[in-house]
């Protein structure tokens, strides 16, 4: 559980938690890796000391992935277990905890912390705040590294282009906030008749038998809620299970739209004057639908966007979106945003290593979407070209990096993670595979590895598994790919990776509060060498599980 309070005075949140950790691995675990991302906008962060080029979209949209010169970063009050301070050592945006002693297989260990740090106005294009009046809160809180069966700990600094690699499990949070102010957040609200009117509540329950919107808080009343301050605090209580992260927007000015799509509700908040977003929620009910019926169904109780500073974020059940004028534009960023929901929300690839498998999957399925919500018009019947057209600036000849490089050594990240991959699949699709064969064996591979943590192998080996593709050619290209990896001659031999791990933690407040557990789980791991082509994925998850109870 995490209990956490925002001063909108300071515009600091202070937070605590308890973590429940059992070591599912094989492993005796001697200290454990934590990260601690708000150290991005330290005084000594290494973002600050590179160069990294910002992110460019088409539109002009800028990302930047520093903080603008701001200087905050988290403190950690106390990481304290069986009733001691730990010894541990930060290292930016990672913190090293050495444990009182080791924790052998099937083994628990609880962890308290307490923490704090200050809002920054923007924070690497990810989280961040207008005055005291919006804020959209990303990576607040700390939480364990994954301990997989490919790495071990994978404790890769968060710089900035990189983005997270995280587990999955279930989590108990409160926000304690300014009474005025509305909040939307990952997970479900545990206290509806303490933070919501009555009004309110009648209209969220007519928007839950509804495919066209309702309006829960309208322009009229969002507008008089921003005139007006309301004294004292409030306290929201959200539980969620089954995601990797939890995140959370809260402001005194939102209009509230709602709508749901087979009893998943689907939420607006925006700011008055952002008058485009009068349609979004029109475009985020056909949006969830869309990637629901072609890739698989949205597995959690809603599917919420907000609008704000923030030029395009994804969490789990949440997004951040701008208020863009262009309908098109407008329309991609929000299905962008709601495809990551599949890439890497439920397929939990690592986004550290491999963005190409979460932002690259996820803009090739948003040319379908953009295609669908904009069918028989210029721009549905043309937005793919896009591709050939970027590939035309960006694939220079001796310059053009590989889409296997790390995203904090890509030049060029919007080609080589976004449109390069879009493209790589559109061909695969539609020059290879042929659409049918292609679009099964990419819902398989969603099914295969959903709240799972595939490697770049499993999504090949899922494609070949259900496409059958190298059928007939076998042996030549088996026993190619065998020595490839360093197994001479038996095509047919098990290879054990290195050992999987897994390990569980649950985190928790102090007395009478609501707590987070993290865990983390798995097995050992073996893999077939060429795989079968009928083989399905690995029965465990690689990594664990990070839950908040």
């Amino acid at each position: 559980m995490i209990r956490a309070t925002l001063d909108t005075a300071g515009s600091v949140i202070r937070g605590s938690e308890r973590i429940h950790y059992e070591n599912h691995s094989p492993d005796t675990l001697a200290f454990v890796w934590v990260q601690i991302e708000q150290n991005i906008f330290a005084r000594n962060s290494v973002t600050y000391a590179l160069n990294q080029p910002p992110l460019h979209f088409a539109g002009g949209a800028v990302f930047d992935f520093t903080g603008k010169g701001f200087l905050g970063g988290i403190t950690i009050e106390r990481f304290r277990a069986i009733g001691r301070e730990l010894a541990r050592t930060e290292y930016g945006t990672m913190m090293r905890v050495e444990l009182p002693r080791p924790l052998a297989p099937h083994r628990t260990i609880d962890f308290e912390v307490a923490w704090h740090f200050p809002v920054p106005p923007y924070g690497g294009g990810r989280m961040g705040r207008i005055g005291t009046r919006l804020y959209e809160i990303g990576q607040w809180y700390p939480r364990m590294v994954v301990y997989d069966d490919v790495h071990g700990w994978n404790p890769l600094p968060y710089i900035g282009a990189g983005e997270f690699y995280l587990e999955y499990g279930d989590f108990d949070v409160t926000l304690t906030l300014p009474a005025g102010f509305v909040v939307a957040a990952t997970g479900t609200v545990q206290n509806p008749l303490a933070v919501w009117s009555a009004t309110e509540r009648a209209r969220l329950a007519r928007a839950r038998a509804s495919a066209q919107r309702v309006e829960v808080i309208t322009k009229p009343e969002a507008t008089a809620h921003g005139a007006q301050r309301t004294p004292g605090t409030k306290t929201w209580h959200f539980r969620a299970s089954n995601v990797r992260d939890f995140a959370w927007a809260a402001s005194p000015d939102f209009r509230w739209d709602a709508s749901s799509w087979h009893d998943i509700l689907i939420q607006t908040l925006y700011r008055p004057e952002a008058t485009p977003w009068e349609e979004a929620n029109k475009m985020a009910w056909f949006t969830i639908k869309h990637f629901s019926e072609t890739w698989g169904r949205y597995p959690w109780p809603h599917a919420t966007t907000v609008e704000g500073l923030i030029e395009g974020m994804e969490y789990p059940m949440l997004t951040f979106v701008p208020s863009i004028e262009k309908r098109e534009d407008q329309y991609w960023v929000l299905t962008h945003e709601f495809g990551h929901e599949w890439f890497p929300m439920l397929v939990g690839s690592d986004e550290r290593r491999y963005p190409w498998m979460d932002e690259g999957f996820n803009t090739f399925i948003d040319y379908g979407s953009a295609e669908g919500y904009f069918t028989g018009t210029v721009y549905g019947d043309t937005v793919r070209r896009e591709l050939l057209t970027d590939d035309r600036v960006s694939a220079v000849p001796g310059a053009e990096q590989p889409l296997i490089t790390k995203p904090v050594e890509s030049r060029d990240l919007a080609w080589t993670a976004y449109q390069k991959p879009a493209l790589m699949l559109t061909i695969l699709r539609d020059a290879v595979l042929g659409r049918d064969t292609f679009e099964r064996a990419l819902r398989e591979y969603v099914r295969r590895w959903s709240l799972r943590h595939p490697q770049p192998a499993d999504f090949f080996r899922t494609i070949e598994n259900v496409s059958a593709f190298w059928a007939g050619t076998r042996s030549s290209a088996r026993y190619a790919s065998t020595c490839a990896v360093g197994r001479s001659g038996i095509p047919s031999r098990r290879i054990s990776s290195a050992r999987s791990r897994t390990c569980r933690a649950r985190t928790s407040t102090g007395s009478g509060a609501a707590g987070c557990t993290p865990r983390l789980g798995s097995t050992r791991r073996s893999i077939r060498w060429p795989p079968p082509a009928t083989r399905r994925s690995s029965s465990f998850r690689t990594g664990g599980r990070w839950c908040c109870r």
